[in-house]
């Protein structure tokens, strides 16, 4: 059967088709939980790439390309937070997932994703980022994005485990939680501020304990 057509859809489109409740102000206790991680402590390599990334994203994210942001300090923040490849999970990028939900067609492109899976196919994904070039334009609604990768997810995991993910913009980093019909949104966290990139990388170490105690079969 031919995949069906891809529509572009918006954060208030994807609300509205769903009966979406977004939580900003109100943090639930997942939330909560998860942003009250425990600070990261760094071996002495892992404190010389996070110097590096730091100094690096001070200096330069504001010029930066999309294909710099991922090069240059995505693919140092992802193993500083413990998220790499291990015989329980693997990761993926840019990945085009898709399915039919409740008479939707949703597809997009996961810019990163931690699943269960075998070789380059995924099977079961836990979460999800997307990230996009600094102080310029976008392409496309970057959360309604990171929604549909979130809910295609929710779909085919078809279990009442939540969904996890994160917005990047530049230098800003959004905490997403998927439960049911609410999507939380955490605070704003600033890369280029220290104790917030700490921060930052604590929260993705802390996920991979979530999904290591209570998210993987």
């Amino acid at each position: 059967m031919a995949k069906e057509k891809a529509k572009s859809y918006t954060e208030a489109d994807l609300i509205e088709m769903f009966n979406l409740i977004r939580l900003v102000k109100i943090q639930t206790a997942r939330m909560q939980d998860w942003l009250a991680a425990e600070p990261a402590i760094f071996d002495v390599v892992e404190q010389g790439n996070f110097d590096k990334i730091y100094n690096s994203a001070v200096d330069k994210i504001a010029g930066w390309s999309e294909e710099d942001l991922k090069m240059k300090f995505i693919s140092y923040v992802l193993p500083l937070g413990y998220l790499e490849d291990n015989g329980r999970f693997l990761t993926y990028f840019e990945k085009t997932i898709f399915a039919t939900i409740e008479g939707h067609f949703l597809s997009t492109k996961s810019d990163f994703m931690v699943a269960t899976g075998i070789l380059d196919k995924p099977k079961k994904p836990y979460f999800h980022f997307q990230e996009y070039k600094p102080h310029k334009k976008p392409s496309g609604d970057s959360m309604a994005q990171l929604l549909e990768a979130m809910l295609i997810a929710q779909h085919e995991n078809n279990n009442e485990k939540p969904i996890y993910g994160c917005e990047i913009m530049g230098k800003n980093w959004n905490f997403v939680i998927l439960e049911g019909k609410s999507y939380c949104i955490s605070e704003t966290y600033d890369c280029t501020k220290k104790t917030e990139l700490l921060q930052i990388i604590a929260i993705l170490r802390k996920f991979r304990h979530i999904l290591e105690t209570e998210l993987l079969d």
